[in-house]
């Protein structure tokens, strides 16, 4: 049993929370960018492979975000209410959920990544190269299952520096291996796209096991339990939480998916690497925005489960503030210097590749700011266990705007230029529904900790509630 310490009542600070967070996700994207670069140097077929795998890949994670936004909603409002046990219980109980559903979504994409690959609608090869990518990222699911669930159950305890270290571990393996496998370095061999997948997938793993031993082994402050964490009302909270998550993005990848399927199809390789190139680029911005909804949703959590309803919608809207700061800033600089950064990634790139890339940058730079009303509002509002309204908002603006207007451009034959601005109009829909709904009280009150549990099962909680193991500081 932890040691009864009356646990000090402040919630971790918006910096806290969202700076390990961005500067974790930054060091992801410079991952990325440095596969791109060497990616690149294999020419535009193989960085449209690449796009169609990473594309793929996220869509298998539905019911793994599913769990994991149950894990951060729930665990932030046990940590909040100050029941730690509780709180590693529901821990304990997303691991056990997210296992089984990476593997089961580990599977189609092992065994049909080339089918999978060719709705794309892509040239052969480039088809052949995103088959291999995806079947070897399906490998490693289970891994990047560990990885995210843990992190998430950390940063909804207020702990966002032991997730940093680990990406740093998991990052100073990675680039060496992109370096090794994709061009075939320091004797191994040469595997272009299929190395990309494996230098990730062997990263991840490494990821996952510091993960479990961390937290098996008592360092970090979330709670190891072995015992008493299957009762049946926690995998309901966290099905209830976590499932309009789930089907939000799958509805959003369905919907990703769709409009790189008319891309490919209608306007071109040429317009399908632009675009994945351009994603590239601005990844940068989007993992500042994914920093501030970690933040916004740990903070909206804690605050409600410390029954602070005012705490949780002023955290909101400071992580609004400092994401559309932040992000349009980053944003003006990419827009500006786009060729520039092009031409990194691709020493000969086609022209038309380069114009496409331009425009998609100008799209991408307006809907920006926009975006941040996403990451930050909607993570404050997935944070108060409020999933189903970013789930309604991503079904209307992706589907009900951006590929509305997208059938729309191919059925009229318009230049591609009206396609990439489809995803300003979504963003414009989204933005406004989510704000709406933050201005409301209807989100407030929608979870209820351990409605279900048994008197004696509260009662014990209660016994048990503790300072959490704060050993993880050492780490920070």
């Amino acid at each position: 049993m932890l040691p009864r310490e009356k646990p000090s009542s402040e919630r971790p600070r918006l910096g806290s929370l969202a700076f390990p967070s961005i500067i974790t996700n930054l060091m992801f994207s410079l991952v990325v960018i440095v596969q791109t670069k060497f990616v690149g140097e294999l020419g535009e077929q193989a960085i449209a492979a690449v796009g169609m795998g990473q594309r793929v890949f996220f869509a298998t994670q539905a019911l793994l975000m599913a769990i994991t936004a149950g894990t951060t909603a729930l665990v932030a409002r046990n940590w909040g209410a100050e029941n730690y046990v509780e709180a590693g219980r529901m821990t304990m109980a997303s691991l056990a959920l997210s296992a089984v559903a990476s593997i089961a979504s580990a599977i189609p994409g092992v065994v049909f990544a080339y089918e999978i690959a060719l709705v794309f609608g892509v040239d052969e090869h480039t088809t052949r190269l995103a088959a291999e990518n995806i079947r070897w990222l399906s490998v490693f699911n289970l891994a990047f299952a560990v990885n995210f669930t843990i992190g998430a159950a950390l940063r909804a305890a207020g702990d966002a520096w032991t997730p940093f270290w680990i990406s740093v571990a998991v990052n100073v393996v990675n680039i060496p291996l992109l370096y090794a496998l994709v061009l075939g370095h320091w004797g191994f061999p040469a595997l272009g796209v299929k190395g990309a997948a494996i230098a990730g997938g062997v990263a991840g793993l490494l990821g996952a096991v510091i993960s479990l031993i961390l937290w098996m082994g008592q360092f970090v402050r979330v709670t190891y339990v072995r015992i008493a964490w299957w009762d049946k009302y926690r995998f309901k909270q966290l099905i209830d939480v976590g499932y309009p998550a789930g089907i939000e993005m799958m509805v959003f990848q369905v919907g990703y998916f769709f409009f790189l399927v008319l891309l490919g199809n209608y306007y071109g390789t040429s317009a399908f690497a632009a675009y994945s190139l351009s994603g590239t680029m601005f990844m940068v911005c989007m993992v500042v925005g994914f920093g501030f909804s970690v933040a916004g949703s740990t903070l909206s959590g804690q605050y409600l489960g410390a029954s602070d309803p005012q705490g949780a919608v002023r955290s909101g809207w400071r992580a609004l503030l400092y994401a559309a700061i932040s992000m349009g800033s980053l944003a003006c600089v990419i827009v500006l210097n786009v060729e520039t950064i092009v031409a990194i990634f691709l020493p000969n790139p086609d022209p038309q590749t380069v114009a496409y890339s331009v425009q998609i940058a100008w799209m991408l730079a307006l809907s920006t700011p926009l975006m941040a009303i996403e990451f930050a509002i909607g993570g404050a509002l997935r944070g108060a266990g409020d999933t189903r309204f970013p789930m309604v908002s991503t079904l209307i603006g992706l589907i009900g705007i951006r590929c509305a207007i997208a059938v729309v451009c191919v059925l009229l034959s318009l230049d591609v230029i009206f396609m990439f601005a489809a995803m300003v109009a979504e963003n414009i829909v989204k933005g406004a529904l989510l704000i709406g709904r933050y201005r409301t009280d209807r989100w407030k009150n929608l979870v209820q900790l351990g409605v279900e549990a048994s008197e004696e099962q509260r009662d014990a909680q209660s016994d048990h509630r503790s300072k959490p193991n704060t050993s993880s500081l050492n780490l920070s």
